[in-house]
């Protein structure tokens, strides 16, 4: 019985936030989020096809990971009730990035990608 109250009360939580929701004002209107979004698109859709078969259990994953863990974070964090975890998560997304970075410069060191693919990566 008493499962079924605190299920009850979860239930009421959702549809008063669902009520309360405003579009206009969620983690995908942030700067941050979009243009983390863009860089995922970018591994997503000009690194990871010119990775060679040897490397889709390695590099591919690693980026693949840290790709989706920048946009989550920030997500994550947006939704956090303190400011000061929220902070944290912003913290997390950014290592993520910086990790993006220099798996980047790998393939480049590495010629798995061409110079114009590097430089559009990094500006």
């Amino acid at each position: 019985m008493k499962e079924n109250k605190e299920f009850a009360g979860f239930l009421n939580l959702v549809e008063e936030t669902a009520a309360q929701y405003n579009s206009e004002k969620d983690f995908t209107t942030l700067d941050a989020w979009r243009k983390s979004r863009l860089v995922k698109l970018f591994f997503y859709n000009k690194i990871i096809p010119a990775l060679p078969a040897e490397e889709k259990y390695n590099l591919n994953i690693q980026i693949r990971k840290a790709g989706v863990s920048v946009t989550a974070n920030i997500s994550e964090g947006y939704g956090r009730f303190y400011y000061q975890e929220g902070i944290q998560f912003y913290r997390i997304s950014r290592g993520s990035l910086y990790e993006l970075k220099d798996h980047l410069i790998t393939c480049f060191d590495l010629t798995l990608i061409d110079r114009n693919i590097f430089e559009e990566g990094i500006a």
